[in-house]
């Protein structure tokens, strides 16, 4: 079964983002065609970059970074529910994605986001991260607007439009994660020196 991360990408006080990720799981884990699972960063309280070495290199000094890579190993393809700061996501989210880099490659991830213009800019920030990670990342994206999907900005109502646009993304995100399983085992492989 093709497993999906859920990145809960802000751990701030009074997160608006807990909402909108909670939506997300509740309604992908109405699907049969995948296991999800929520990854909250409040859970793995990395510190800024501290690893000695670079992250392409693989190898992990710091018992935090241990734990991290092999929640994110685990999975197959990632949904990140991130909000806009500045026109661009969470410095959070950045470094907790910057921690690592073999174990983001060859996975889909798709874009939750939600700002005042969606989180568009937050978005296009991460598809250039996902890039040069090696990571599809799928056209779909879920932009939810603070002026109409919250209440005074911080009780999260969405509207049932938004649902086609999510299901879409699950569906690619799906899809290209079950797609890029050879390229993940041919590169693992490689690694192995098999």
């Amino acid at each position: 079964m093709i497993r999906i991360g859920i990145i809960l990408g802000s751990t701030r006080p009074n997160r608006n983002g807990e909402q909108v990720a909670k939506w997300v799981l509740e309604n992908a884990a109405r699907r049969e065609d995948a296991e999800f699972e929520l990854i909250d960063l409040r859970d793995y309280p990395l510190p800024h970059l501290d690893e000695p070495m670079p992250p392409s290199f693989g190898q992990y000094q710091k018992e935090h970074t241990r734990q991290w890579a092999a929640t994110i190993a685990s999975f197959d393809g990632f949904v990140i529910v991130t909000p806009e700061y500045n026109h661009g996501t969470s410095g959070v989210l950045k470094n907790a994605i910057d921690f690592l880099y073999a174990e983001w490659n060859n996975k889909a991830v798709g874009f939750v986001s939600y700002g005042a213009v969606g989180g568009a800019r937050a978005v296009e920030h991460l598809r250039l991260v996902a890039g040069e990670l090696q990571m599809a990342d799928v056209r779909q994206q879920v932009a939810l607007s603070m002026l109409t999907e919250f209440e005074n900005f911080s009780v999260f109502k969405p509207g049932d439009y938004n649902l086609p646009a999510l299901t879409t993304m699950l569906d690619q995100v799906i899809a290209w994660s079950g797609a890029l399983a050879h390229v993940r085992d041919a590169a693992n492989v490689s690694l192995s020196g098999a």
